[in-house]
């Protein structure tokens, strides 16, 4: 089967070469997503938690574009300008996810466009079939 972009006008349109996702198989691989207003295309110059609300709606969105949910998602690697945002990141990310947490990376950066934060994730459809033995 083939690779899958996926596009939805309910999350940024991409600003280059690459697609808001790409579903291969069970598995959707969700590109970078920042604090940026999908019926604007405009960053979104706000608090941290404000920024991180914003990215996380629009991941949800393209997931859902796809036929995810957020708890399918598996792995969520976060880009943040200031570590010391980090509890605050957290408090907004414990509002998109639920037990058993998604495993995660969080690393400081310097971000395109004067963001706090971006975030990539990867998820996997709940009724896959399980591989463990």
């Amino acid at each position: 089967m083939p690779n899958q972009a996926i596009r939805t006008p309910n999350a940024p349109e991409p600003k280059g070469p690459y697609n808001q996702a790409i579903v291969a198989g069970n598995t959707i691989y969700v590109a970078g997503q920042g604090p940026i207003d999908p019926q604007t295309g405009a960053v979104i110059i706000g608090t941290i938690e404000e920024q991180a609300t914003l990215t996380f709606e629009n991941i949800r969105a393209i997931l859902h574009a796809a036929g995810f949910e957020m708890s399918d998602v598996v792995k969520v690697t976060a880009y943040l300008t200031d570590l010391a945002d980090f509890g605050k990141y957290n408090e907004v990310y414990k509002k998109f996810f639920a037990e058993p947490y998604p495993a995660r990376a969080t690393v400081g950066c310097q971000l395109l466009m004067h963001t706090f934060i971006e975030v990539e994730c990867i998820a996997v459809r709940a009724n896959a079939p399980s591989t463990l033995v």
